[in-house]
């Protein structure tokens, strides 16, 4: 992100911080016809496609991620593969000296008189019978090793087929990573290029703005009852997780970072529940797939809030109504409204877990909740029910 964007962002977030009386969408003041490609819009459509991009990056980002992980997983697999190939190249190599010592043997002791006529010829039959013994194990011996020689053959083509397989998917894996990176970064292209075309005045009505709508979104959300009464302490973990997350505040957003100098929202959470213990999936998609889901009336500390229809957002819940996220580019780790973003639901990463007899909420320190709070487009109502 270049240095541009983070100071119109932070413009933006001085001037909501400094100002703001309660504005609405017809309130904040319009932009002129200067400054760029606003292009006469209003500051709640230029919002608006502000938050579309950013929603766009932030998909783009957590698709990106998600390769990234099946990316490490099929470079596991390919290398796992290529060391059970070299074993059993190995195995065959011997298992053919065998059937060449073997064969030589074979042929060394070849002679035109069956054993049984040997046997009658022979002047000492005790030891001609000794002979046989020694012969028939001897033919034991090439039968099994003629077996397990075709069965290291067969075994070893169909390493080398996986091993070719698993080699060309990694590849096109590498290849859609790389086509996920340009088109994250395309999308912050854009970003970056609709800040840089407005003033410092439309800056700070669009933050004004933003900043109405959440707190109104909040208001809505918590007079719904959605949340419950709130209060339950974390269990063990989940207080982990809380105070990870909490040391993380300030950081910048960094798509596809995993700390510890930065993080997309993705990598907080878990990384958070990593450090807590209890390791969960990488992306925001794959935290709403198989983590357990629960009411929002049923949050606890440290439990994921899912956001958006596609589950591009996640944030760990703090209580009271109130998450630690990454939000978007350009933004800081922060504190949060938990309606900030449209709600889609909440998934636990430890639901055998007990929670605390007591609990006392880490100190938040200053500066916590400032910045810009949406990760993306808003316009979904908050789900009051996580199924």
């Amino acid at each position: 992100m270049s240095g541009m964007l983070l100071r119109l962002v932070c413009t933006a977030a001085l001037a909501a911080g400094t100002a703001l009386a309660p504005a609405s969408a017809t309130a904040a003041p319009e932009p002129g016809g200067g400054a760029g490609g606003s292009g006469g819009r209003s500051v709640a459509e230029l919002l608006t496609e502000l938050q579309t991009l950013y929603r766009e990056a932030g998909k783009a980002t957590e698709s990106y991620n998600a390769t990234g992980e099946r990316l490490k997983e099929q470079r596991a697999e390919t290398e796992r593969l290529e060391r059970a190939l070299a074993r059993t190249r190995t195995s065959l190599s011997d298992s053919r000296g065998e059937a060449g010592r073997l064969a030589r043997q074979q042929y060394q002791s070849v002679t035109g008189l069956s054993p049984y006529v040997r046997l009658l010829l022979a002047r000492d039959p005790q030891r001609a019978l000794e002979q046989g013994h020694v012969i028939s194990r001897l033919a034991r011996e090439r039968a099994e090793t003629v077996g397990r020689l075709t069965g290291e053959e067969k075994a070893a083509g169909e390493l080398a087929r996986r091993a070719r397989k698993a080699l060309a998917d990694r590849r096109a894996l590498t290849e859609r990573s790389r086509m996920q990176r340009d088109e994250v970064r395309e999308r912050l292209r854009e970003v970056e290029e609709l800040l840089a075309s407005l003033s410092a005045e439309q800056l700070a009505a669009l933050a004004a703005l933003e900043h109405d709508r959440v707190t109104e979104a909040q208001e809505e959300l918590i007079a719904s009852g959605a949340l419950g009464s709130g209060g339950t302490p974390p269990t063990a973990a989940g207080e982990r997780a809380v105070r990870y997350a909490v040391a993380q505040l300030g950081k910048p957003y960094e798509w596809g970072a995993e700390g510890p100098a930065a993080y997309d929202c993705s990598g907080l959470t878990s990384e958070a529940w990593g450090a807590a213990g209890t390791p969960v999936p990488r992306t925001s998609q794959e935290q709403w797939a198989h983590l357990e889901r629960i009411e929002l009336a049923d949050l606890r500390p440290g439990d994921l809030v899912v956001y958006f229809p596609e589950a591009t957002h996640v944030a760990l819940y703090l209580g009271d109504g109130m998450v630690v996220q990454a939000p978007r580019p350009g933004a800081r780790v922060k504190v949060s409204p938990i309606a900030a973003n449209p709600v889609l639901g909440a998934v636990r990463p430890d639901p055998e877990g007990e929670p605390l007899e007591a609990y006392v909420p880490p100190e938040l320190p200053a500066g916590a909740t400032d910045g810009p709070d949406e990760g993306h487009r808003a316009g979904y109502a908050p789900e009051t029910s996580a199924r």
